[in-house]
């Protein structure tokens, strides 16, 4: 049995998660260690221990990684998104090893009102820096998907400085762009990383900015790259409503 379930792996090609499927290893030699589930351990408490009667998407669910654990504390139902159709499949085989019903549909980012439905707890895990169009999604996120909690990770580079920000300065004062907690977002124009898929990486300042402006509240920081955040109402008086903005609408 272990060696066709290891075939079956092999055959869905390199996993970026390490999953155990009937001790099989999927990924044992990743550059990350024992990726994701070490990162994992540094921020589960910040989770519900029993989401009984809740309803979670995972976007950008890879091979599944989070959507098991969240079926592993008990959500109602689970349902994994990713644009990447080798994933999914790995995500399906490793979910059909472990004897856990989850739903896994092939959308990206932008198609999510396309699902209709709101769900009370939201994984963005991984997603944001591999977007042309960040803040568009994370608006979509809130006009359409997120009913409770939105737990946000993104890679982070510059400094990790953050704080409050002027509501508004003048224009002949440009000496704020130049302090280091000021919001910042790097363009990649080419690759980073050996990723063509690496596009906009914010410093921690941007990504709390970001969050802020598409109208959630950060309510936890259990890990460096990591922000648990509340849907709230209403939104920063900057923010466009969903129906001042087409491209918002399902």
């Amino acid at each position: 049995m272990s060696s066709l379930l290891e075939q079956r792996i092999r055959d869905l090609g390199e996993w970026f998660h390490n999953l155990r499927l009937d001790g099989v290893e999927t990924s044992p030699h990743h550059a990350l260690g024992d990726y994701p589930a070490n990162k994992w351990q540094r921020f589960k408490a910040a989770i519900p221990e029993t989401l009984a009667g809740w309803t979670v998407l995972d976007v950008g669910c890879n091979a599944g990684f989070y959507s098991q654990e969240m079926k592993h504390r008990g959500a109602d139902r689970v349902v994994g998104i990713d644009s990447d159709p080798r994933y999914l499949a790995q995500a399906r085989l490793a979910a059909e090893v472990a004897g856990l019903e989850i739903e896994f549909r092939q959308l990206s980012v932008y198609e999510l009102p396309r699902l209709q439905e709101r769900f009370d707890l939201v994984l963005f895990m991984g997603v944001i820096y591999h977007l042309r169009y960040p803040l568009l999604a994370l608006d979509l996120l809130y006009a359409h998907i997120v009913g409770k909690l939105l737990v946000f990770q993104s890679m982070l580079r510059g400094s990790a400085e953050a704080g409050a920000v002027a509501r508004d300065s003048k224009f002949s004062d440009t000496s704020l762009f130049e302090a280091p907690s000021y919001p910042r977002t790097f363009f990649v124009e080419h690759s980073y990383a050996g990723d063509p898929t690496n596009w906009w990486i914010p410093n921690r300042a941007a990504a709390e900015g970001m969050l802020r402006a598409a109208g959630f509240k950060i309510t936890g920081h259990p890990e460096d790259e990591v922000f648990i955040c509340e849907r709230v109402e209403p939104r920063a008086a900057h923010a466009p409503a969903p129906e001042e903005l087409p491209w918002l609408k399902p």
